[in-house]
Protein backbone atom coordinates (compact mmCIF):
# COMPACT_ATOMS: atom_id res chain seq x y z
CA UNK A 1 0.00 0.00 0.00
CA UNK A 2 1.22 3.29 -0.51
CA UNK A 3 0.19 6.91 -0.91
CA UNK A 4 -0.30 10.49 0.36
CA UNK A 5 -0.46 10.98 4.43
CA UNK A 6 -3.67 12.42 4.18
CA UNK A 7 -4.90 8.91 2.41
CA UNK A 8 -4.07 6.70 5.87
CA UNK A 9 -7.57 7.30 7.99
CA UNK A 10 -6.75 5.93 11.27
CA UNK A 11 -6.83 7.92 14.41
CA UNK A 12 -3.25 8.41 15.91
CA UNK A 13 -4.49 6.59 19.34
CA UNK A 14 -3.44 3.50 17.24
CA UNK A 15 0.18 4.43 18.20
CA UNK A 16 1.96 3.12 21.14
CA UNK A 17 3.30 5.74 23.78
CA UNK A 18 6.86 5.03 21.51
CA UNK A 19 5.69 6.24 18.29
CA UNK A 20 3.56 9.25 19.52
CA UNK A 21 7.05 10.59 21.45
CA UNK A 22 8.89 9.86 18.26
CA UNK A 23 6.14 11.01 16.35
CA UNK A 24 6.45 14.78 18.48
CA UNK A 25 10.30 15.07 18.13
CA UNK A 26 9.81 15.96 13.78
CA UNK A 27 10.43 19.82 13.47
CA UNK A 28 8.29 19.82 10.33
CA UNK A 29 4.75 18.90 10.53
CA UNK A 30 4.79 17.35 7.08
CA UNK A 31 7.01 14.78 8.29
CA UNK A 32 5.38 13.91 11.59
CA UNK A 33 2.74 13.82 9.40
CA UNK A 34 4.07 11.21 7.44
CA UNK A 35 5.78 9.35 10.15
CA UNK A 36 2.49 8.91 11.59
CA UNK A 37 0.73 7.52 8.43
CA UNK A 38 3.97 4.90 7.47
CA UNK A 39 3.07 3.78 10.87
CA UNK A 40 -0.72 3.21 10.61
CA UNK A 41 -0.47 2.00 7.30
CA UNK A 42 1.79 -0.66 8.10
CA UNK A 43 -1.29 -1.64 10.51
CA UNK A 44 -3.66 -1.74 7.82
CA UNK A 45 -1.26 -3.63 5.79
CA UNK A 46 -0.63 -6.56 8.54
CA UNK A 47 -4.46 -6.29 9.04
CA UNK A 48 -5.34 -7.81 5.42
CA UNK A 49 -2.94 -10.30 5.84
CA UNK A 50 -3.72 -11.32 9.43
CA UNK A 51 -7.50 -11.24 8.47
CA UNK A 52 -8.51 -8.87 11.90
CA UNK A 53 -8.65 -5.18 12.11
CA UNK A 54 -6.15 -2.94 12.36
CA UNK A 55 -6.46 -1.31 15.65
CA UNK A 56 -6.29 -4.74 17.59
CA UNK A 57 -2.17 -4.72 16.36
CA UNK A 58 0.90 -3.26 18.36
CA UNK A 59 3.70 -1.86 15.96
CA UNK A 60 7.26 -2.40 17.86
CA UNK A 61 10.74 -1.98 17.38
CA UNK A 62 13.48 -2.81 19.22
CA UNK A 63 17.19 -2.12 18.83
CA UNK A 64 20.17 -3.15 21.13
CA UNK A 65 22.15 0.28 19.90
CA UNK A 66 19.23 2.31 20.62
CA UNK A 67 16.23 1.18 22.43
CA UNK A 68 12.54 0.83 21.44
CA UNK A 69 11.13 2.95 18.44
CA UNK A 70 14.07 1.77 16.60
CA UNK A 71 15.17 -1.18 14.82
CA UNK A 72 13.51 -3.64 12.80
CA UNK A 73 9.52 -3.42 12.89
CA UNK A 74 7.36 -6.23 13.96
CA UNK A 75 3.53 -6.86 15.30
CA UNK A 76 3.31 -8.07 18.68
CA UNK A 77 0.47 -10.10 18.20
CA UNK A 78 1.99 -11.53 15.06
CA UNK A 79 5.82 -11.59 15.62
CA UNK A 80 6.85 -13.92 12.67
CA UNK A 81 4.46 -11.99 10.22
CA UNK A 82 7.17 -9.64 7.92
CA UNK A 83 6.28 -6.26 7.95
CA UNK A 84 8.03 -2.92 6.66
CA UNK A 85 7.43 0.70 6.34
CA UNK A 86 8.78 3.93 4.82
CA UNK A 87 8.09 7.61 4.69
CA UNK A 88 9.63 10.23 2.64
CA UNK A 89 8.02 13.89 2.51
CA UNK A 90 4.51 13.86 0.88
CA UNK A 91 4.35 9.88 0.58
CA UNK A 92 4.52 6.95 2.98
CA UNK A 93 4.32 3.12 2.06
CA UNK A 94 4.10 -0.18 3.56
CA UNK A 95 4.28 -4.27 3.04
CA UNK A 96 3.39 -7.49 5.34
CA UNK A 97 3.51 -10.30 4.36
CA UNK A 98 5.22 -14.56 4.92
CA UNK A 99 8.70 -14.42 5.36
CA UNK A 100 11.08 -11.14 4.83
CA UNK A 101 9.59 -7.86 3.96
CA UNK A 102 11.34 -3.98 2.77
CA UNK A 103 9.95 -1.56 1.23
CA UNK A 104 11.43 2.03 0.64
CA UNK A 105 9.82 4.91 -0.94
CA UNK A 106 12.38 8.27 -2.28
CA UNK A 107 12.85 11.19 -4.13
CA UNK A 108 14.22 11.63 -7.36
CA UNK A 109 16.49 14.98 -6.82
CA UNK A 110 16.01 17.00 -9.80
CA UNK A 111 19.21 17.62 -12.24
CA UNK A 112 21.66 16.15 -13.94
CA UNK A 113 22.92 12.86 -11.86
CA UNK A 114 23.80 13.41 -8.31
CA UNK A 115 27.57 11.39 -8.51
CA UNK A 116 28.47 11.42 -4.76
CA UNK A 117 25.11 9.61 -4.21
CA UNK A 118 25.79 7.46 -7.03
CA UNK A 119 29.51 6.41 -5.96
CA UNK A 120 27.86 5.67 -2.47
CA UNK A 121 25.07 3.25 -3.66
CA UNK A 122 26.14 1.71 -6.90
CA UNK A 123 28.70 -1.28 -6.80
CA UNK A 124 31.07 -0.13 -10.13
CA UNK A 125 29.35 -2.51 -12.29
CA UNK A 126 25.73 -0.86 -11.48
CA UNK A 127 27.47 3.30 -11.54
CA UNK A 128 28.75 2.63 -15.13
CA UNK A 129 25.10 1.77 -16.56
CA UNK A 130 23.57 4.32 -14.04
CA UNK A 131 22.65 7.60 -16.32
CA UNK A 132 20.62 9.82 -14.61
CA UNK A 133 18.95 10.20 -11.09
CA UNK A 134 16.00 8.25 -11.45
CA UNK A 135 17.69 4.93 -12.12
CA UNK A 136 19.82 5.52 -9.44
CA UNK A 137 16.82 6.10 -7.35
CA UNK A 138 15.38 2.64 -8.47
CA UNK A 139 18.94 1.15 -7.38
CA UNK A 140 18.89 3.00 -3.77
CA UNK A 141 15.05 2.07 -3.00
CA UNK A 142 15.85 -1.92 -3.85
CA UNK A 143 18.53 -1.39 -1.86
CA UNK A 144 17.08 0.02 1.03
CA UNK A 145 14.10 -2.68 0.57
CA UNK A 146 16.87 -5.25 1.38
CA UNK A 147 18.71 -3.16 4.22
CA UNK A 148 15.40 -3.84 5.93
CA UNK A 149 15.18 -7.18 5.01
CA UNK A 150 19.00 -7.44 6.82
CA UNK A 151 20.63 -8.65 3.63
CA UNK A 152 22.35 -5.15 3.46
CA UNK A 153 23.68 -2.63 5.62
CA UNK A 154 24.23 0.88 4.84
CA UNK A 155 28.29 0.41 4.90
CA UNK A 156 27.59 -2.47 2.19
CA UNK A 157 25.72 -0.23 -0.23
CA UNK A 158 28.48 0.35 -2.47
CA UNK A 159 29.77 -2.78 -2.60
CA UNK A 160 26.48 -5.09 -2.60
CA UNK A 161 24.32 -5.77 -5.79
CA UNK A 162 20.52 -5.33 -5.69
CA UNK A 163 20.95 -8.88 -7.15
CA UNK A 164 17.27 -10.38 -6.36
CA UNK A 165 17.50 -13.73 -7.23
CA UNK A 166 15.10 -16.46 -4.91
CA UNK A 167 13.15 -12.66 -3.80
CA UNK A 168 10.37 -10.94 -5.65
CA UNK A 169 10.06 -7.28 -6.50
CA UNK A 170 7.45 -4.52 -6.90
CA UNK A 171 8.26 -1.46 -8.00
CA UNK A 172 6.10 2.00 -8.66
CA UNK A 173 6.45 5.26 -9.42
CA UNK A 174 4.37 7.74 -7.22
CA UNK A 175 4.25 11.05 -9.54
CA UNK A 176 6.92 12.26 -11.31
CA UNK A 177 9.27 12.45 -8.11
CA UNK A 178 8.68 9.30 -6.04
CA UNK A 179 10.14 5.42 -6.74
CA UNK A 180 8.87 2.88 -4.53
CA UNK A 181 10.53 -0.94 -4.18
CA UNK A 182 9.27 -3.76 -2.38
CA UNK A 183 11.39 -7.02 -1.88
CA UNK A 184 9.46 -10.23 -0.51
CA UNK A 185 9.81 -13.49 -0.14
CA UNK A 186 6.66 -14.32 -2.37
CA UNK A 187 4.87 -12.76 -4.59
CA UNK A 188 2.96 -9.45 -3.97
CA UNK A 189 0.81 -7.24 -5.15
CA UNK A 190 -0.07 -3.92 -4.83
CA UNK A 191 -3.43 -2.86 -3.06
CA UNK A 192 -5.15 0.31 -2.13
CA UNK A 193 -5.68 2.17 0.90
CA UNK A 194 -8.81 1.44 2.57
CA UNK A 195 -11.41 4.21 2.54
Amino acid sequence: MGGRPDEVRAPEDWLTEVEMDRAGRFRFAADRASYVAAHLLVRFCAAAVLGTEPYKLTLLQRCELHGPGHGKPYIEEAPELGVSFSHTRGYVCAAAGPGKVGVDAEHVPPGPLDLSLADRVCTPRERALVAGNDELIRHWTRKEALIKRGELTLDTLHAGGDDLAGRHLLEWSAGPDIRVAVVTDTPARRVPIPG
